[in-house]
């Protein structure tokens, strides 16, 4: 297969042996498999902005830190250098949040390298040793459901002790490997301390998880474990190890369920247009 350029510096430097062939291709970036350090691994090729196809960045900038008053008044005003300076940013802040998450134990594909736009990392792979599929890929009993659903809920209070918020969690970016879900795609992760918009991306985050998992065990569709994981995290109380009872103790009212899908809309179209233009690019 024909090398893509971006991968040719590593290849020279050694850091990648072979370029196996692509895994899969969306607006955001490339995934190719290659070999690396005598091991197979995946490189993430980011895209320049203006490919991207992923909405409302400014709420996820919130917060996060930058280098000096120069770069954050470059980036404010949308010049050539502010642009890269912002790239630069939303590309490392993937970076730091695998590194961070890997280290308090998170289940994120462990990363290796990052340089020049393209981060080694971890391939994930299916008990058969290939590339573990999406969860969207998978057709589950009431049983799975509830348990992915359990296990997926403790990665998200494991991440919210570290500090950090997904932002776009949905059955698109789980991969299910051998010993179960991964969670892949951390670019529009925010800090839960300095983002005002962090309780509301948590809580949509949880309900795209019961959205998608009732499907298959509707009984999910009534939890708002979001909303009590926020109100513990905010206490101080919340611990990795923490019980939680799916039910916030400051809601009264019954759940409307209309309410709760219409709330969670507009992330999972978000998300449908990315995977239909990857499957485009396919």
């Amino acid at each position: 297969m024909k090398i893509p350029k971006r991968l040719e510096p590593l290849l020279q430097d050694g850091l990648i042996d072979e370029v196996i062939r692509p895994l899969k291709s969306g607006k955001e970036a490339a995934v190719y498999v290659v070999q690396s350090e005598g091991f197979i691994r995946c490189a993430k090729v980011y895209k320049d902005a203006n490919q991207r196809g992923f909405h409302k960045q400014a709420l996820y900038r919130e917060g996060r830190k930058v280098r000096n008053s120069r770069q954050a008044r470059a980036m404010e005003k949308g010049t050539r250098y502010g642009r890269k300076e912002q790239e630069d940013v939303w590309q490392n802040t993937e970076v730091d949040a695998l590194y961070r998450l890997a280290a308090f134990g998170v289940r994120v594909p462990q990363p290796y390298h990052f340089i020049d736009g393209v981060l080694l990392m971890e391939l994930i792979t299916d008990a058969d040793g290939v590339a573990a599929p999406r969860l969207n890929d998978l057709e589950l009993t009431p049983e799975q459901a509830i348990n992915y659903h359990d296990r997926l809920i403790a990665e998200v209070v494991k991440m919210l002790c570290g500090g950090l918020v997904h932002g776009d969690l949905s059955e698109f970016n789980i991969l299910i490997d051998a010993q179960g879900p991964v969670i892949i795609d951390l670019p529009q992760a925010v800090d839960a301390a300095a983002n005002n918009h962090a309780p509301r991306m948590l809580e949509r985050d949880v309900n795209n998880l019961a959205a998608y998992f009732g499907q298959f065990a509707p009984e999910l569709l009534t939890t708002s474990y979001g909303k009590e994981i926020w109100h513990l995290y905010e206490s101080g109380n919340l611990t990795p190890e923490i019980k939680l009872t799916g039910h916030f103790k400051g809601q009264h009212k019954t759940v409307d369920l209309d309410s709760v899908l219409r709330e969670i809309n507009d992330a999972r179209e978000d998300a449908m247009r990315r995977i239909q233009a990857q499957t485009q690019e396919d």
